[in-house]
């Protein structure tokens, strides 16, 4: 198999602590980059989910949700009209 140079730009940073994983887990960074590419390839895009972090609102409701759920004083209601009845608003 024949090979070509590629030349590619990454923070400093991160090539560092990226050449120290790899090469923990015995791969040059070469070799790391030709699996991505080969598991791209085989995935027919990107071989992982690219997902945003959740926002700190969404993590703070969630954790505010999860304490109202098993909270024994929390408000329940027994359907959604009554909920609404609650909040005086018409249907």
């Amino acid at each position: 198999m024949s090979t070509v140079v590629t030349n590619i730009r990454i923070d400093k940073e991160l090539k560092a602590q990226a050449t120290e994983l790899f090469n923990d887990l015995g791969l040059t960074l070469s070799q790391a980059f030709t699996v991505f590419l080969k598991q791209a390839i085989l995935h027919h895009g990107l071989p992982f989910a690219v997902t945003r972090p959740p926002s700190k609102e969404l993590l703070e409701a969630i954790k505010e949700g999860e304490e109202l759920a098993h909270d024994p004083n929390a408000k329940t209601y027994a359907s959604f009209d009554e909920l609404l009845e609650e909040l005086d608003i018409k249907k």
